[in-house]
């Protein structure tokens, strides 16, 4: 609500001071030498701020984006994000402050921004190389989501310099689509089950016929854990429903999945020797509160199959291919394997040609046949 003060100065001259104060934003304040004015900016000050579009332009005057980092790292990291996501943004966020961030708020723009691209563009990365498409476009989402809450909810910008797509980053590159064809898949499961790792083979069974993510299978629990574990994706199996609920994933959501085909009496078989001094379907020998490593078993296996350019990431890929190559679509796919863009899933299209021919030969002769 708008209040006015008049006051007269020494000079004869009388001013207008108008206060606006609404409850759930900062109060502001101008002064006028005519009434009319103080009124129209009242007025109109009021109505913009109610639609959220009233912003202080002083305030980015005030604070550097350093500031905003800082806050963003207290405020929002620990609400928003997993512990694990929180460890990946933290790196980010100082590489955004040591460089640009004694820039005043009122500073940054999109010239700023195409300079930290191309000098990103041109850092070497740990592998040797430069920084790939994909680490440039995480760290500018990152500094673009800091930017979007103040601008948003902390109203201290009035526009994202970053949120109109000015700032063109490189193009990513096609998503990896590597799949065991059915003689690779055989040839795998034989040198999985010929490990010297007894739980070689469950574990690639679970990949192949769940497409969960590799942390999300080795953070699996026969219960409810009384301390979830903060820097992975986890879930519970039971055997009872016949389901796997996975409670943390990667991308923070969580969903069920139907414990289905073999992989049911391979895991009624596992829990009978599950240990006691741990719930973890997989617990290592040496800390059984954390999961064991695979990763050599996988790599012999890998190699004792003889196949090329394979990781366990691809038995996530493989499953998604099989069931696009059974006719499943997108959403269907999503569902399984909990990506939240469908976009990432079109790289499995082309697998279901097939399908879709056969879809659009039913539509014509059932819509089309008699014209």
């Amino acid at each position: 609500m708008a209040r006015f003060k008049s006051r007269t100065g020494k000079d004869g001259k009388t001013k207008h001071t108008v206060e606006i104060r609404l409850k759930g934003f900062p109060p502001q304040a101008a002064t006028f030498e005519r009434l009319t004015d103080a009124r129209k900016w009242a007025a109109s000050t009021e109505s913009a701020i109610r639609e959220n579009r009233h912003f202080k332009t002083s305030a980015s005057k005030k604070h550097t984006l350093a500031d905003i980092i800082e806050r963003y790292q207290s405020d929002i990291l620990p609400v928003k994000f997993t512990h694990k996501e929180q460890l990946n943004r933290r790196p980010i966020l100082a590489w955004w402050k040591s460089e640009i961030g004694y820039l005043l708020l009122s500073e940054l723009d999109a010239a700023i921004f195409a300079e930290c691209r191309d000098k990103l563009a041109k850092t070497q990365s740990h592998k040797g190389g430069f920084l790939g498409p994909d680490t440039i476009k995480k760290r500018f989402d990152c500094i673009k989501n800091v930017l979007k809450v103040a601008c948003n909810e902390w109203l201290l910008i009035e526009k994202n310099p970053l949120a109109d797509g000015k700032v063109e980053l490189p193009s990513l590159p096609r998503g990896r689509t590597r799949f065991l064809d059915d003689d690779e898949r055989e040839r795998l499961l034989s040198a999985c089950r010929d490990s010297s790792n007894e739980w070689l083979y469950l574990v690639v069974m679970i990949g192949l016929c769940t497409a969960m993510r590799k942390s999300e299978i080795m953070y699996l629990y026969w219960r409810l854990p009384k301390t979830p574990p903060k820097e992975s994706a986890w879930g519970v199996v039971d055997l009872d429903s016949k389901s796997i609920k996975l409670h943390q994933t990667k991308n923070g959501d969580s969903r069920g999945l139907p414990i289905v085909g073999p992989i049911y009496d391979l895991l009624k078989e596992h829990r009978k020797i599950r240990r006691f001094d741990s719930d973890l379907l997989f617990p290592s020998l040496n800390n059984p509160q954390k999961p064991i490593d695979l990763t050599r078993p996988f790599e012999n296996a890998r190699a004792a199959a003889g196949l090329d350019n394979f990781v366990f990431h691809d038995l996530r890929h493989t499953c998604a291919s099989y069931l696009c190559m059974a006719g499943a679509s997108l959403p269907e796919i999503s569902e399984i394997t909990g990506h939240r863009d469908l976009k990432s899933l079109k790289r499995y299209l082309h697998l279901s040609q097939g399908h879709v021919d056969g879809v659009l030969a039913d539509m014509v002769a059932k819509r089309m046949g008699g014209a």
